[in-house]
């Protein structure tokens, strides 16, 4: 793993050991703002007091206190205003829920930290450490900042944090080497990060948000900020429920004074009706999914940069990823020798390494050195001294690099490395010798195989120009970019998951195919076509059905490619890290960048960050926003379950005539059930099978099948619930009694409910039912409380009506957990058109 440093905080380093002038950390901080990692804090009881007025109940409960203190019913407001205290338990608790992730962040940080100023130690406050400074942390101390360890003793960090690796982890200084714009795991420390054992002196190069750990904690925060068009569609779907729910309750407040039964009692079941049939459920549970997703996707190694993509990347069905550095180790090196029939392997590295820059930050030159190295220090190849008089380096029209050395002896000598084809032009090589060596570069290239050829003359006379004839092949050279251990196991997971997986890169085909089959992809025979015939394919079918690899594919082919696929209904995830994989990273539904290796326009078209370049995460974190979408469907249908039966008794009844079924307290019962039932039960179901997601165009929840059962067992439910109270009313002539039968049976369906759709299989729904029907009991047997309830002591009838409700329902919900999931591929505005990529 290797850490980017920007270039331009590289202005604000001192040399050596030394700290940083005061008026030095004043223009860093100007320029790069404050270590602010966490952002402000938004807990606190004013952004609690903000959410909770936002809730309709505590506005309801206000006013229907108010109404019955001001018809001298004070026991009935005292009631109702004592009802309060739950509701803002209950608010204050979900809002701690949703922030947990961000307190839990912030408290992994010191706010004081003490560095180098001025030429002495001082102690600042952390939100004042500035690129540039020479930190100092001790053990047990948690960085401030993310930079690169300069003095190091026996350092042990725990960076669970960030990676969720429980065990420490060693680092070491980084040697007296210039900083460049990479620096290796072992000399960075990241803000966040707890010393376990040592002490270290860090140069810090990354403060605020720049920081990991600073964007894990903002996204985490502010991840459901963004409106997405689900609950764009959702905001819709509620108005209209609003307005049938307005009109509906208008109707039952002016029936019931047509009736006869005074102006209060129709205000009352009007107010009572319009809590009942307020959809607010729906887009705060939604909202309330979405942020758990956010910050689950980040345990999954998945940054998610816009919280819109949470919708897309559980419904993902097609895969477009590069190959370099996502199924390959993303790292060039030297794998074989293949030296000439008049030189050995000795011979050929030394000619590769004097034709090849040690600062030319060439993975080629880079691969070279580091072989050579090697082989040093195993004693295979002594370098001979040499001295570098002139470099002809690499364009891409030479293909070649020279050099010309001098030698102890004072003879001068060229290297040449490059292209074999423009290697070979350089040298005296026979028609068999180039045939043999052409079919040696296929042989090589079948095995995903670079090659470099090498060639060497004396130049004794020259006269300063560049050699171009004459030379002497030494050899090739054959360097991989080999597979990633984990590829095969990634490429089989993607495979069972359900997904397709398309590889473009810009290699030979030899090469791309070679690779494709090392992973695994396309079982034993990949299926590949060119770049230059991706635009006929496409013509000929849309989706590239018969396609697994691209290769020799250009940017703007992978463009093309994304937009094709998404008009043809497939959702596509695109993986990238260079400059030039930005415009399909943007035009993906799914735009997923490399955290460790991707470029900074990679990072910012892509909605998602993979924060360790391992497919296998992003895997992960489709797996994981497949079950958010199940977990958020199964408490919709909760909700229409509960909610159909409350409100078609609560209107019915009363339309035809009979006294209220439900009181207001009934109401704030009911709701203090529902609303923790559905926000803690349903996010914490057990994983489902990692089958894809049914794909069709249209916006919808469920299936017909699910609409239908949803629709006939709410109907059911609302024949047990009011056929109780109907029953009771008819037999007792007591109000009471009846609506003890009807508010049991309700909340029996909650129960039954919520069993039906978890199976009981986690603690959190358990504790649920329980609770339901442990509290029901008791307060319909109670004579106290259920008389301050105004209800009866409850009967036998009333615990079998109970049970009926709570079977019946869990039945009803068991036979929809067992409908195939039917979470559609797609939320827009328009049914049939593909939506739009997500933007920032």
């Amino acid at each position: 793993m290797r850490h980017r440093v920007p270039p331009e905080r590289l202005a604000f380093l001192t040399s050596g050991r030394a700290g940083l002038d005061s008026e030095i950390a004043a223009e860093a901080r100007r320029r790069f703002g404050d270590n602010d990692i966490v952002g402000a804090p938004t807990s606190g009881w004013r952004a609690i007091a903000v959410d909770t007025i936002r809730d309709p109940m505590l506005w309801f409960l206000l006013a229907t206190a108010g109404l019955f203190q001001w018809l001298g019913d004070h026991t009935e407001a005292v009631v109702l205003a004592a009802a309060l205290l739950p509701i803002l338990g209950m608010d204050a608790w979900l809002h701690w829920r949703t922030q947990a992730s961000t307190a839990s962040l912030a408290s992994r940080l010191d706010p004081r930290a003490r560095v180098l100023r001025d030429r002495r130690w001082i102690e600042v406050a952390a939100t004042d450490v500035v690129p540039g400074d020479l930190l100092d942390v001790r053990p047990g101390e948690h960085a401030a900042a993310d930079g690169v360890v300069i003095e190091a003793e026996k350092v042990q960090l725990d960076e669970s944090a960030l990676t969720g690796e429980s065990m420490p982890v060693r680092k070491h200084a980084l040697p007296g080497a210039p900083l460049g714009d990479e620096v290796d795991h072992e000399h960075w420390i990241a803000a966040g990060t707890r010393m376990l054992v040592g002490t270290a002196r860090v140069r810090v190069l990354l403060t605020g948000k720049d920081t990991l750990y600073g964007e894990i904690a903002r996204l985490s925060k502010a991840g459901n900020a963004e409106r997405t068009p689900l609950q764009r569609s959702l905001d819709r779907l509620v108005g209209r429920l609003l307005i049938g729910a307005g009109a509906l309750c208008l109707l039952l407040a002016g029936v019931r004074l047509a009736q006869g039964h005074g102006a209060i009692d129709a205000l009352v079941s009007g107010a009572t009706l319009a809590v009942a049939a307020l959809p607010e459920e729906f887009p705060v549970a939604f909202a309330f999914f979405l942020g758990v997703g956010v910050y689950r996707l980040a345990q999954r190694q998945a940054l998610v940069r816009r919280a819109a993509v949470v919708e897309n990347i559980g419904r993902v069905t097609c895969l477009c990823t590069d190959k370099t550095g996502t199924l390959t180790v993303g790292e060039l090196r030297l794998v074989a020798l293949l030296a000439g029939d008049d030189s050995d392997e000795a011979t050929l590295v030394t000619a590769a390494a004097a034709a090849s820059r040690q600062d030319s930050g060439d993975p080629v030159d880079q691969a070279i050195f580091a072989y050579q190295r090697a082989a040093e220090s195993a004693g295979r190849s002594p370098a001979p001294p040499a001295v570098v008089v002139t470099n002809f380096p690499f364009t891409e029209q030479r293909r070649r690099e020279v050099t010309v050395v001098r030698d102890p002896a004072g003879h001068h000598l060229a290297f040449a490395k490059g292209a074999p084809e423009a290697i070979f032009e350089l040298c005296n090589l026979s028609v068999v010798a180039r045939a043999r060596w052409r079919e040696v570069l296929v042989e090589q290239a079948k095995d995903a195989r670079k090659l470099i050829a090498c060639a060497a003359r004396d130049v004794t006379g020259w006269d300063g120009g560049e050699p171009a004839c004459g030379f002497a092949l030494v050899g090739m050279l054959a360097f991989e970019d080999p597979l990633r251990p984990e590829a095969r196991e990634t490429v089989a997971s993607v495979a069972a998951a359900g997904l397709r997986l398309i590889m473009l890169t810009g290699d030979h085909p030899a090469t791309a195919s070679a690779i494709a089959v090392r992973a695994g992809l396309g079982a034993a025979s990949p299926r590949l076509i060119e770049g230059e015939a991706l635009e006929a394919a496409l013509r000929k079918d849309p989706r590239l059905t018969s396609v697994d690899v691209v290769a020799r594919c250009l940017p703007t082919q992978k463009l093309a490619l994304v937009q094709a696929l998404r008009g043809a209904g497939e959702i596509v995830a695109v993986t990238g890290d260079g400059v030039n994989d930005a415009p399909a990273l943007s035009a993906a539904d799914v735009g997923i960048a490399m955290g460790q290796r991707g470029t900074r326009s990679a990072r910012e078209a892509a909605s998602i960050v993979l924060l360790d370049d391992d497919l296998r995460s992003l895997v992960r974190a489709i797996a994981e926003g497949r079950q958010l979408f199940r977990n958020l469907q199964t408490a919709f249908a909760y909700l229409l379950l509960v909610h159909i039966p409350l409100v078609l008794t609560a209107a019915l009844v009363p339309l035809l005539g009979f006294p209220l079924v439900l009181l207001p307290i009934h109401i704030v019962w009911l709701e203090l059930v529902i609303h923790p039932t559905l926000l803690l039960v349903f996010q914490e179901l057990p994983r489902h099978s990692s089958k894809p997601l049914q794909a069709t165009q249209k916006a919808r929840f469920f299936s017909v099948s699910q609409i239908i059962t949803i629709g006939i067992g709410g109907l059911l439910l609302t024949i047990i619930v009011a056929g109780a109270y109907l029953a009771s009313l008819h037999a007792t002539q007591d109000a009471a009694q009846a609506r003890t039968f009807s508010l049991s049976a309700l909340l029996a369906v909650s129960a039954g409910v919520t069993a039906g759709l978890t199976g009981l299989r986690t603690r959190a729904s358990r504790v649920a039912v329980a609770t339901t029907l442990l509290t029901t009991a008791v307060a319909v047997s109670t004579p106290a409380i259920a008389s301050t309830l105004s209800l009866s002591v409850a009967g036998v009838g009333v615990l079998a009506t109970s049970m009926a409700a709570a079977i019946t329902s869990a039945l009803i919900a068991s036979m929809l957990r067992e409908v195939p999931s039917a979470l559609l591929i797609r939320w827009h505005d328009t049914n049939d058109q593909p939506s739009p990529p997500v933007k920032s």
